[in-house]
């Protein structure tokens, strides 16, 4: 359980203000077809997740474990800085005939390649050693983010301010950092 948490917590946080939310505020103000997006959203994060956490699994496998516990502390170190630097939203560029879904697919897929939430799944998968869990506990925080972007994000955009929002999501990369390093 604290793996499916942790994995949901982490990809939650940093999520929030992240290109693909803006990217999931955009496709729903174009198609209006929330529930569409968000199928989208699942299937691409599913792919994308299940890949970057065998990746993840992988290399935890690959490196002594001392080795590992000072890498993923200096990557979660890392994206707590990267979290703070704001994104710029991520428009599909062009009209096309594909509808939402398809959008919504390709877009986050291609989107995620090399974001934080993929490079956290990783690092995430290669903490904990369980690609069931962290994907399932990253895909999970992924659609609650993205899920509040498309069916409330005029709403919390006008409560919270995404510097607040990326803040707190760099505390938690932190803490994570920490725990590594001190071994829980």
């Amino acid at each position: 359980m604290e793996i499916l948490f942790n994995s949901f917590l982490l990809i939650l946080a940093t999520e929030m203000g992240d290109k693909t939310q803006l990217l999931a505020l955009l496709l729903v103000a174009r198609y209006r077809k929330p529930w569409t997006i968000m199928a989208g959203i699942l299937v691409a994060t599913i792919l994308n997740h299940v890949f970057a956490a065998y990746v993840g699994e992988w290399l935890s496998l690959q490196i002594s474990p001392m080795a590992l516990k000072w890498v993923l502390a200096l990557i979660f170190f890392a994206f707590a800085a990267w979290v703070l630097i704001p994104d710029k939203e991520d428009e599909p560029k062009s009209q096309n005939k594909w509808g939402a879904f398809a959008t919504t697919t390709v877009a986050f897929f291609i989107a995620e390649m090399g974001d934080k939430t993929q490079l956290s799944t990783m690092a995430l998968a290669a903490r904990y050693q369980s690609l069931f869990l962290v994907t399932a506990g990253t895909t999970l925080g992924m659609l609650a983010a993205d899920g509040l972007a498309v069916f409330y994000g005029e709403k919390l955009l006008r409560r919270f301010s995404l510097k607040l929002l990326r803040r707190v999501a760099a505390v938690l990369f932190v803490l994570f950092g920490v725990s590594i390093l001190l071994g829980f």
